[in-house]
């Protein structure tokens, strides 16, 4: 249950109020709000002189509900607005890892040159393999820092666990929670305290419920900038790496009111697709897209075979701006 307090009540009191009822307190649209669990079902006695509005929620995907908040929110990132009534996709592009300083200046010129605001770059990898490259840690972030104040780009990058979850909320300007972190509550608490948009990705195990759960402890925490990225599943499908589920995009654009990012590029695995995915996921009038460029696949030291070519992430743009005009939406 989400109860938006009255006018009279002060954050102090809001606070006291909360602890007392077992509830999270945040400031939202300039007004105090508790939000409990589902379990409450009616406002308190005590409480009803105080509550100018209440909403009443059979689950827990509260704030994420578009019963609480019928419009998607806006997420300003870098300047751009995605969300709301923008009608912005935004394209954020790079390599899975930043490997070296040449080849993330490589990747940073591409972004630039296409007029596009957004790098990604792994610098902490959850890799599934001890002996896989891991990363090059707290060396990359600097380097992604270094290419935002050359170019003047904004940048994500993935946290992959709590210990350096502060390392990447300090040096990026999104902070990106990994599929195989969607469950680290340390993550997620660290990141519901700070005031920079976070991309949350979901768990290729989870239902879509256990998605926005997820989200609700950023959003419970005072952080109302949330996106969602639909990466793919794992289902029976072998020949694929996962199966991206389109028809949870669905649901989720309708149910929530969180913008939403997709990632082909995890979802097939292989390169070859990515393309023709990303023009289906743009025809659904979505939010964002994040596509792995490589300025050379084939010496990547991660996920070599989705990464795609500098001259095919062009393509990419090129192929999808015509979908995106088609729905009434602009990739920027």
């Amino acid at each position: 249950m989400i109860l938006r307090l009255n006018t009279s009540v002060a954050a102090t009191e809001a606070a006291q109020l909360a602890e007392k009822h077992k509830a999270f307190h945040i400031h939202y649209n300039g007004s105090q709000h508790l939000i409990t669990s589902s379990s409450m079902k009616e406002v308190p006695a005590e409480l009803a002189s105080k509550v100018d509005e209440n909403w009443v929620f059979n689950n827990d995907m509260q704030l994420a509900s578009r019963e609480f908040q019928q419009k998607t929110r806006e997420i300003n990132i870098g300047g751009l607005t995605i969300g709301g009534n923008t009608k912005n996709t935004i394209l954020i592009g790079g390599p899975c890892s930043v490997e070296s300083l040449e080849q993330i200046q490589e990747s940073a010129q591409l972004i630039k040159s296409l007029g596009l605001t957004t790098l990604r770059g792994g610098c902490y990898k959850p890799r599934t393999s001890p002996y896989s490259f891991q990363g090059l840690g707290l060396e990359g972030l600097k380097l992604l820092v270094k290419m935002r104040e050359e170019h003047g780009l904004s940048v994500i990058t993935e946290v992959r666990d709590a210990t350096h979850v502060d390392e990447v909320i300090e040096h990026s300007d999104i902070i990106q929670i990994g599929a195989k972190a969607m469950y680290d509550q340390g993550i997620l608490r660290a990141c519901s305290k700070i005031n920079k948009p976070v991309l949350l990705k979901r768990g290729f195990g989870s239902t879509l419920q256990e998605f926005v759960q997820a989200a609700e402890f950023i959003l419970s925490g005072g952080n109302d900038q949330v996106i969602l990225c639909e990466r793919g599943i794992r289902t029976f499908e072998t020949n694929t790496r996962f199966t991206l589920d389109l028809c949870g995009v669905a649901y989720l654009q309708e149910y929530t009111n969180l913008p939403i990012i997709l990632d082909p590029s995890h979802a097939l695995g292989y390169r070859y697709g990515v393309e023709k995915l990303a023009k289906a996921c743009v025809a659904m009038g979505i939010d964002g897209l994040l596509i792995e460029a490589h300025p050379d696949p084939s010496v990547a030291k991660s996920d070599a075979a989705q990464q795609l070519t500098h001259e095919q992430f062009i393509a990419l743009k090129s192929a999808i701006e015509p979908v995106a005009a088609s729905v009434g939406y602009k990739i920027v």
